[in-house]
């Protein structure tokens, strides 16, 4: 098999299509109880501040006392609570054989579960013909796989969650430790480059929260944007930060107001940053050393 993708990239390019879908699934899930898990463990921490003698002895709330986290319990119906069986649960094919319904009752499914799917099956793939079959593709994958989750986390609360951007931050640092050699593949970076990109990365969004924060009153953003550019830093290194800011930022400003005047809203309705954030970075990692070879090089010519 290793052969095979070695000396096929069509085939290569596929399997990682094929895997992305499978993963684009199991996103889904932790798209959705991610953050509900976050709110349970609030909630917990709340009950113990109001009675912190008497933590162990208060009643807790019956939907907090069942077990919920990424494996438990099994997925099913939102309306009906029927199980959702293994067939049922094939990437894009099943919601197609369904036609975007439930088996058991016949509610409408969501199609985000299949753009999901099929977003993340497509960006795996261009990942993997970006980057050729490599160790190195298996850190663009991971990669890829976390901002579509916390994209779309974002876009759904409008939160950030440490339990994503912070395993990324570290994993972007621990693979600096064994970057490839120069020019052969734009991730990871080598440690120098990881640790200011973290560092700037963190730094950069902090300060322009607060110099915001002082001139009008108002909070421009979260810490979770500050550990994801962070994060970003740290994968694909300090000189990637600042086109993934501007890309983000005019496509974020670009967005904003196509969807304030869509939706008849004043400037104040919040907009998630981090999206925009996930989307330059991922371009980044496509074409970011292009980009920023092809910039520098304006100046060595001239």
């Amino acid at each position: 098999m290793i052969a095979l993708f070695a000396s096929s990239p069509g085939f290569f390019v596929g399997a990682c299509f094929v895997l992305g879908l499978v993963v684009g699934s199991f996103l889904n899930v932790v798209i959705h109880r991610v953050p509900i898990m976050m709110e349970r463990q609030w909630r917990e921490q709340c009950a113990e501040i109001e009675h912190p003698d008497h933590a162990a002895t208060v009643p807790a709330n019956p939907t907090t006392k069942q077990r919920f986290n990424l494996v438990v319990p099994r997925s099913a119906c939102p309306a009906c609570k029927a199980p959702i069986t293994a067939l049922q649960n094939v990437p894009i094919v099943s919601y197609l054989v369904l036609r975007g319904r439930c088996a058991s009752c016949g509610v409408r499914i969501s199609p985000r579960y299949p753009i999901v799917e099929a977003l993340t099956g497509v960006l795996s793939a261009a990942v993997a013909w970006k980057l050729g079959f490599a160790w190195p593709v298996a850190a663009g994958l991971v990669l890829t796989w976390f901002l579509v989750a916390l994209a779309f986390i974002d876009i759904d609360h409008q939160l950030l969650p440490d339990s994503l951007t912070l395993p990324l931050l570290w994993l972007g640092l621990l693979l600096s430790l064994f970057a490839p050699a120069p020019g052969m593949a734009p991730i990871p970076v080598e440690m120098r480059a990881s640790i200011i990109g973290a560092i700037a990365g963190y730094l950069s969004l902090w300060t322009v929260y607060h110099l915001f924060r002082l001139l009008t009153g108002k909070e421009g953003m979260g810490y979770g944007d500050f550990k994801l550019l962070a994060a970003l830093g740290a994968w694909l290194g300090w000189r990637m930060l600042l086109p993934t800011v501007l890309i983000a930022a005019a496509v974020g400003a670009v967005a904003g107001i196509a969807l304030l005047a869509a939706r008849r809203q004043n400037r104040s309705t919040p907009i998630a940053f981090g999206p925009f954030l996930a989307a330059a970075g991922w371009l980044m990692l496509m074409f970011g050393h292009e980009l920023v070879t092809g910039y520098l090089g304006l100046f060595a010519h001239q």
